[in-house]
């Protein structure tokens, strides 16, 4: 059982390759917070990861307050999955301070994949950004364990040569006017992310705990895996533990020690934030939600979910459903 895939399917990651670049060494650029590239993508406040593929040459990147750069090579992917501001390089500035982003993105993003060049000339480094949005209390399951900054190389092997060719023919003979176009690069935005993800997981030292570590481990991630897919049912420590093979003492002290919590402790944030996202993107009964998320009354979830996000369900909904409101009026 796949528990990366169970999580992706209920966060909705939504992916676009939205930048083709051209630089010529030296160049460096300022890339701001992902919310300010948000109003560009979506209304609603969605959280928004920001990565760039580097298809040709090298450079750096580093996050804005941060002196340490992370050298690049072709066929790398850096990520920053909480949306840091951070710079793009390869040689001494062109100017005293990087060019900023900020003031061509709406330019980037009205041209589509237009390759855009820049720079002083020199070695040449060419690169495709994307960007996902996803559910922001969902995803913060698997990027909470995820640093500020993050770099895979996916040249190393068949699929990921393959993933990467994909793109760069996709990008290379994208046309706004073909039937389909946006969907494919969409597609292969996200594939990309959850691949490297799975490259980022397989790299993690042994020693290493967290919520991706955890995936790795047997007992853990089939755990896992379980209360993802069926979120609602009515699990015990004593049910985990036979669905898995091991005692009941093992699977809690086996999941604390990558967790920190039981598996019933975690399984009810999880029920939650499903209900959150319920709550946010429905207009089902409140009772109906708490059902759907496996609780057996209307009284438990609301004293539940008040404990966890501070409000009752109702008064989330309407506070969330008037933040979006007010995010439309401003487009």
């Amino acid at each position: 059982m796949d528990v990366l895939s169970e999580v992706l399917k209920a966060v909705r990651l939504d992916g676009a390759l939205f930048h083709n670049a051209e630089f010529s060494a030296p160049w460096c650029v300022h890339q701001a917070a992902s919310c300010t590239v948000a109003s560009y993508i979506s209304p609603t406040s969605k959280h928004v990861i920001i990565y760039h593929l580097v298809t040709e040459g090298r450079g750096y990147a580093r996050l804005e307050e941060d002196e340490r750069s992370v050298p690049l090579i072709a066929g790398d992917i850096v990520i920053f999955p909480h949306g840091d501001p951070h710079i793009l390089g390869n040689g001494s500035p062109v100017k005293p301070k990087p060019v900023d982003y900020q003031e061509a993105l709406q330019r980037m993003f009205s041209e589509g994949l237009k390759v855009s060049r820049l720079g002083g000339g020199g070695e040449i480094t060419k690169f495709i950004c994307g960007y996902l949005s996803c559910e922001p209390e969902l995803s913060g399951v698997f990027l909470g364990g995820l640093p500020s900054i993050m770099k895979v190389n996916i040249r190393d092997d068949e699929s990921g040569q393959w993933l990467e060719n994909s793109i760069r023919y996709s990008v290379g003979h994208a046309d706004a006017s073909s039937p389909g176009n946006q969907t494919v690069l969409a597609k292969l935005s996200e594939v990309l992310f959850v691949e490297t993800l799975r490259r980022y997981i397989a790299l993690l030292p042994r020693e290493q705990t967290g919520w991706l570590a955890g995936v790795r481990n047997r007992e853990v991630g089939r755990v896992l895996a379980l209360l993802h897919r069926q979120p609602a049912n009515p699990w015990t420590i004593a049910t985990l533990a036979k669905e898995v093979g091991v005692s009941r003492s093992v699977l809690t002290d086996r999941f604390r020690s990558y967790l920190s919590e039981t598996p019933i402790a975690y399984l009810t944030r999880w029920r939650l934030r499903l209900g959150a996202q319920m709550l946010k993107s429905t207009n089902s009964a409140v009772a109906q939600i708490a059902a759907d998320v496996g609780y057996e009354s209307e009284p438990a979830f609301n004293r539940a979910f008040k404990r966890e996000f501070g409000l009752p369900p109702a008064r989330f909904r309407t506070q969330s459903k008037s933040s979006a409101g007010s995010a439309l009026r401003h487009i």
